[in-house]
């Protein structure tokens, strides 16, 4: 049986997470709104089983582990790539600085 700060642990953990998400999503729409852009950006999350769908208009812009919070560029409209590219626990201002609304930063160089 998993003891009790263990299970602790993965809720904080969890509802960090779920924070930084949404601050993703605010850093989307500031990016959007920085290059000029006449139009609303609308950026959606929808949470699943296994991982936060972000949703830029209507095409999906990541996926976000739901436990750990490593962050994935789509490969389709329901599956993550197999790289992480970010980490939204460990080091999320950085996802925070490089993000743009496009998805440039997930590409891998």
């Amino acid at each position: 049986m998993p003891q009790l700060s263990t299970l602790v642990n993965n809720i904080n953990d969890a509802q960090t997470v779920e924070e930084n998400v949404y601050k993703l999503r605010e850093s989307l729409i500031k990016n959007y709104n920085r290059r000029g852009y006449n139009s609303e950006l609308e950026v959606t999350i929808n949470k699943g089983r296994k991982y936060w769908k972000v949703i830029t208009d209507n095409s999906v812009h990541c996926f976000v582990d739901v436990k750990n919070g490593d962050v994935y560029k789509a490969a389709s409209w329901n599956k993550p790539a197999a790289i992480v590219r970010y980490n939204l626990l460990t080091n999320p201002e950085i996802v925070f600085e490089r993000c743009d609304w496009a998805g440039g930063y997930l590409y891998i160089r």
